[in-house]
């Protein structure tokens, strides 16, 4: 009885594997456009903010360059653990 329970609980799980994988590779996907979004805003904006002072070039790039490396951070710890879950 035990051994029917388990049994068809492993078939179960084996049915849901799909669409698992098909998650952790949509969550991949979405991160990874996410992250083209944010840094594309964060570069538009610096050239914007350049664009309208100069004088204030070094600062900007430098504050972009740090949101940009935290986006791409997050972004790439986002992917890490969807492929994690497509592995597991």
């Amino acid at each position: 009885m035990l051994t029917a329970v388990i049994l068809q609980a492993a078939a179960a799980v084996a049915d849901y594997a799909a669409f698992a994988k098909l998650g952790a590779a949509v969550g991949a996907g979405l991160a990874a456009i996410g992250a083209g979004l944010g840094i594309g805003k964060i570069g538009g904006g610096a050239m914007e903010g350049i664009a309208r002072q100069p004088e204030a070039v070094n600062d900007i790039r430098t504050n972009m360059i740090i949101a940009a490396a935290l986006v791409e951070g997050v972004a790439l710890f986002a992917i890490v653990v969807a492929v994690l879950a497509l592995l597991m």
